[in-house]
């Protein structure tokens, strides 16, 4: 799994045209600190980090990132949207269908898009999204010792 390379996150907002906040540099950070969090998760996290942020200020901050594609938005189904910080990779995810944790997997086949489809209609493809469903190991032994 590659890691993402560390930037400073004023330069990396500046980098992609996007105003130094200290909102913004509160939710990236959280993003990077946690990934796959929910918005209301990263509301937390930075309320606990600069003492304010309304949940629209969270969202607003979360969309401006990933419109800029500095974060990504992932929503698995029945699942509130999760963001991350890992971009531009083309990875997916594997979800515990009891707890909901959510990991990162690497392409099955290494490049982007890493799956192609039988048809594609003209369209110039430049990504796929995978969700793996199933248990963790953690509620696997769990379910095990019942």
């Amino acid at each position: 799994m590659s890691a993402q390379p560390s930037i400073d996150p004023a330069h990396l907002l500046r980098q992609h045209s996007v105003q130094v906040t200290a909102q913004r540099l509160a939710v990236l950070r959280a993003v990077s600190d946690r990934p796959h969090s929910t918005a209301d998760d990263v509301a937390e996290m930075v309320r606990a980090e600069i003492g304010a942020i309304s949940r629209q200020g969270a969202y607003d901050a979360l969309g401006v990132l990933v419109d800029k594609r500095l974060v990504r938005r992932i929503q698995p189904a029945g699942s509130p949207a999760r963001y991350e910080q890992r971009v531009g990779d083309n990875h997916h995810h594997l979800v515990c269908r009891s707890c909901g944790q959510t990991v990162d997997v690497d392409c099955a086949i290494g490049t982007a898009p890493c799956l192609h489809p039988a048809d594609d209609r003209g369209y110039e493809i430049d990504e796929a999204e995978v969700i793996y469903w199933g248990r963790c190991p953690t509620c696997r032994k769990g379910a095990d010792r019942t």
